[in-house]
């Protein structure tokens, strides 16, 4: 059993009908990130922050996992599977993989504004009137531009100890993700699956890099069956 560690962006979900940030109709479309995805934005307009994340919450209900999603979700049954996300949707939950960390915070939790720790489980809008338990107001659990990744060291740590890793559907340019295959060990292959891969510095620092230039749907699922057998 090998210790896989698979680095997911928005083209993982791009299939999925989940909306991406890279293209000219893509999330951010008709309104400045800093407004909808910032503390600055939020303290401008709480109102329209809400509303921004309540219709991703609503889309999400719209969509189901692909077959990238349920590969790696079967890919769990042959080895030690850990997926490093920096999407915010829970189709890899819900494809059935077990242990994901989730780098940008998560789209269907809601935390407190005075106090991080209290986080909740949240899959329907969110309203001026949701408060914590201390009385304040809620907000979506999504990392901001501008704020701390909390989960990045629990992220490197695991890729510090893969065996393979896996790298999907990201441009390799958003930092600190773009970063975590620096942390890989020199011997272990690296598989980025993208239709179009850009290889920044850290990757291109790989010995044993082999890139798929296929959509998610597709070579997720043909390297899944290539890794299914592979012995410890």
């Amino acid at each position: 059993m090998k210790k896989i560690v698979v680095l997911t962006g928005a083209g993982m979900s791009a299939e999925s009908g989940i909306k991406t940030f890279r293209d000219n109709n893509g999330l951010w479309e008709n309104h400045d990130v800093m407004d909808v995805a910032s503390p600055q934005g939020w303290a401008k307009d709480r109102a329209l922050v809400l509303e921004f994340y309540n219709q991703r919450r609503r889309q999400l209900k719209e969509v189901e996992p692909n077959a990238g999603h349920l590969a790696l979700a079967e890919l769990d049954a042959h080895h030690n599977v850990t997926i490093i996300t920096q999407n915010v949707d829970d189709l890899h939950e819900r494809a059935g993989s077990k242990h994901i960390i989730h780098l940008h915070g998560e789209l269907t939790k809601a935390r407190s504004t005075v106090d991080e720790s209290l986080v909740y489980d949240w899959p329907n809008d969110i309203s001026k009137d949701d408060k914590c338990e201390r009385g304040s107001q809620l907000r979506p659990h999504i990392v901001w531009f501008g704020e701390m990744v909390p989960m990045l060291e629990v992220a490197a740590a695991h890729v510090v100890e893969a065996e393979i890793v896996i790298i999907i559907g990201t441009s390799m340019q958003v930092y600190p993700a773009a970063g975590l295959v620096g942390y890989a060990p020199p011997f272990a292959p690296v598989y980025y699956i993208d239709p179009s891969p850009t290889v920044n510095y850290e990757l291109g620092r790989s010995k044993k890099l082999t890139i798929i230039e296929e959509p998610a749907s597709v070579g997720v699922p043909r390297l899944v069956g290539q890794l299914k057998n592979l012995k410890a």
